[in-house]
């Protein structure tokens, strides 16, 4: 009995860790690439591209379990952009820069390595999105010996990577619209916006009204998971004034809270399941050198190392920004390495580049497998050889 209580409770203080979303991402990956290359292989595939209703198995995931996930990147850059680590500018320069830098330059590397080869082009987005999930659980496992500071910085770095990245989807990876369904869609956001300013405090009719938003931006030609973004800046961050209640029963606090399990847990680990998988078999060093293989290793490594600790730097020496507290340049090294870990939002990106050819999605999710393991890998040996972090670390919100 004594053992099955410290089990469950190393169960849950795990399920509680930073760490705990991004291993088990890395679990749902390596276990995708297992099976296709398995013989469960011609299973997996085929369950992926089977029907459900309207819709394959994997349009349902990609369109429809990633909109949630969408939702909850909503719902964290409303709340960072008016009550939290971003809510102010003097906190949004350094990781605004960081962020800038840290998206131009993989894409200029992506696009430098591929000028010969217009096909792969249309991927030039790829490699300028960071995994938070895999890099906070990265960062996590490290331990103490890592200034609390530089979780602050790259999850403020992330956020605003992420809002990039919705940015970059809408405006570029949007084709066939159809005016008619925009035009309700519209009409939805706008009722939701109503909502808002009448101060209506229940989830249920957004929740009603967001699932309606996501049938008509389907349909509509938008990517049908930017209604998730759509529905998340609609949601009330505070109540009413004067009403007694504490702000973090908010209907934005109580329904992020609610999706801080659901996403970390099951719709991203079935993302990275349904989309890690390639099939390794005949792949030769010669095609990890392929130009769009290495476009996207390359940007995510190289590109997120100049991009982010470039501008970062540069904007510290000119006197924009400081460093995060107790952190030095070996950190910021460091930490740019794993902003190179690119996964969920790269994989998505790849996805939607490239979603009439296999072959490229295959080489691009190689690319991305490649570059975000060696992001990863040199990162955290970077920020192991690093000083560590002092016992009179500032307390952060």
């Amino acid at each position: 009995m004594q053992d099955e209580k410290r089990l469950v409770s190393m169960l849950r203080e795990f399920l509680d860790s930073e760490a705990a979303g991004g291993l088990i991402l890395m679990a749902a990956a390596a276990l995708a690439l297992i099976v296709a290359n398995s013989p469960l292989a011609e299973a997996y595939f085929s369950a992926l591209h089977a029907y459900l209703g309207p819709l394959s198995v994997s349009h349902w995931i990609n369109d429809g379990l990633m909109a949630v996930f969408f939702l909850l990147v909503g719902l964290e850059i409303k709340r960072e952009m008016l009550d939290g680590q971003l809510s102010t500018w003097p906190r949004r320069v350094l990781p605004g820069i960081a962020a800038a830098g840290g998206m131009a330059v993989p894409a200029l590397v992506y696009i430098a390595i591929n000028r010969n080869n217009p096909a792969a082009l249309s991927g030039w987005a790829i490699p300028t999105a960071t995994d938070i999930a895999f890099a906070l659980g990265v960062l996590s496992l490290l331990g103490s010996r890592v200034p609390g500071s530089l979780k602050i910085f790259l999850t403020a770095l992330a956020i605003i990577d992420d809002l990039g990245a919705v940015l970059i989807i809408a405006v570029f990876y949007t084709s066939g619209l159809s005016l008619a369904y925009l035009g309700a869609a519209f009409a939805v956001i706008a009722l939701l916006v109503v909502l808002n300013r009448m101060r209506v405090l229940t989830l249920l009719p957004y929740i009603v009204l967001g699932v309606v938003l996501w049938v008509l931006v389907l349909k509509s030609g938008v990517h049908a998971t930017l209604a998730g973004v759509a529905l998340a800046l609609t949601i009330p961050l505070k109540i009413s004034s004067g009403s007694g209640h504490d702000l973090d029963h908010s209907p934005l606090h109580r329904l992020e809270h609610g999706l801080h399990k659901i996403v970390p847990f099951f719709v991203i680990p079935i993302f990275g399941f349904a989309n890690a998988g390639v099939s390794l078999g005949g792949l030769s060093a010669a095609a990890l050198v392929e130009p769009l293989t290495l476009g996207v290793a390359a940007g995510l490594v190289a590109g997120k190392l100049v991009g982010v600790f470039g501008s970062s730097a540069l904007a510290i020496r000119l006197g924009f920004a400081d460093l995060p507290v107790n952190a030095g340049w070996l950190h910021m090294i460091g930490i740019s390495l794993l902003c190179g870990i690119g996964f969920t939002m790269s994989l998505f990106i790849g996805l939607l580049a490239f979603a009439s050819d296999v072959a490229l999605q295959d080489a691009v999710k190689v690319g991305i497998l490649a570059g975000s393991f060696i992001a990863a890998i040199l990162g955290a040996a970077v920020l192991l050889v690093a000083p560590a972090a002092s016992g009179a670390e500032e307390a952060e919100e």
